[in-house]
């Protein structure tokens, strides 16, 4: 198949690379704002320079990988439907839940397929816990914790166009927590402070947070995040049930070490990059989206999908700003 790209930053050059490893895909149309970062893709992939989305979209392309800069995610999202060219785009579908919720509307009905990219739902940890989780090997499900702890934050231009850590950090949590289990959080509570570097409290946003999620069925769920983990780029889930508890992270790259006398676990140099950490789950997501391509799988991550990790973001941000617990539906535009 022919795939185009839109975007050919870091992640995006990372999707070129992936896409040009697969079997089924035979040949790249890319394009990006800025002509070096095409060339470069050009040269080392040996794809094909379009100078707009538009001729990217009228390339002949069976599909097309959207990795630009957030704003432009609606706009490009529609244009692929409108042209009948199946979407794969990152994480999130807009800046703003009400341009999700546009973008929802006009999908819905369509026979175009539509993937949003949360990696961890092909983690093989997290597909694992699914899958004990939904044999019922746990039992009943009574605590859940998910963890994201960032090496160092990223630049204050980041951090000012973020949306904040919930929305741009704790979301990854808060979609697979969804996706684990299959319950819908039904309210939250927020906490967050500011213990490292400046311009994130200058943005009016926090550094480390916690938030604490009841799920529909009564089932607690705590969410950790931080932009400062001096050992590296850590993330976990454990889950915890009347039968059984299992974890997700727990292998010899886990960044933390133990202090208990003759413990040599975990023995391995600490994951200290997200790339790092999901190589193996971002090659899998885009080879999920070749077949969805090809019609042979459903989108493994809709729109909806996406807006319903994006609700629990807004209901934790406004928690932490009014220091109260929120029910989703507070929140809940549709």
């Amino acid at each position: 198949m022919r795939i185009g790209i839109l975007g050919l930053g870091r992640i995006g050059a990372f999707h070129a690379e992936t896409l040009s490893g697969l079997d089924v895909v035979e040949s790249l149309v890319v394009a990006d704002p800025f002509a070096e970062a095409a060339k470069a893709a050009a040269e080392r992939f040996g794809a094909e320079v379009a100078d707009s989305p538009e001729a990217v979209l009228a390339a002949g392309i069976d599909g097309v990988v959207i990795a630009a800069a957030t704003d432009v995610h609606p706009g490009l999202i529609l244009a692929a439907v409108e042209a009948g060219v199946p979407v794969f785009c990152e994480k999130p579908v807009a800046k703003t839940m009400s341009e999700g919720v546009q973008v929802l509307k006009a999908v819905e009905g369509s026979d175009v397929p539509v993937q949003i990219g949360y990696n961890r739902r092909f983690d093989a940890g997290f597909v694992a816990a699914r899958a004990a989780v939904r044999a019922g090997e746990l039992g009943t499900l009574h605590t859940v914790r998910s963890t994201t702890l960032d090496p160092a934050p990223p630049p204050a231009a980041y951090i000012a166009a973020s949306g904040g850590i919930f929305r741009d950090c704790s979301v990854h949590d808060f979609d697979i927590i969804r996706w684990v289990t299959g319950r819908e959080v039904s309210e939250v509570y927020a906490v967050g402070g500011n213990r490292g570097a400046d311009y994130i409290r200058e943005a009016g946003d926090a550094d480390t947070t916690g938030a604490v999620l009841t799920l529909d069925d009564g089932t607690i769920a705590v969410v950790s995040n931080s932009r400062h983990n001096g050992r590296g780029y850590d993330v976990r889930m454990e889950l915890h049930g009347f039968e059984d508890s299992i974890a997700v992270g727990l292998e010899d790259k886990l960044p933390l070490r133990s202090v208990e006398p003759g413990v040599t676990f975990p023995a391995g140099t600490p994951h200290d990059f997200f790339m790092d950490r999901f190589t193996a789950a971002y090659r899998a997501e885009l080879a999920a989206f070749t077949e969805m391509v090809s019609g042979s799988r459903p989108s493994p991550c809709t729109v909806a999908d996406a807006l319903e990790a994006g609700w629990i973001a807004e209901a934790c941000t406004l928690s932490l700003k009014e220091h109260r617990p929120v029910r989703i539906e507070e929140v809940r535009t549709v």
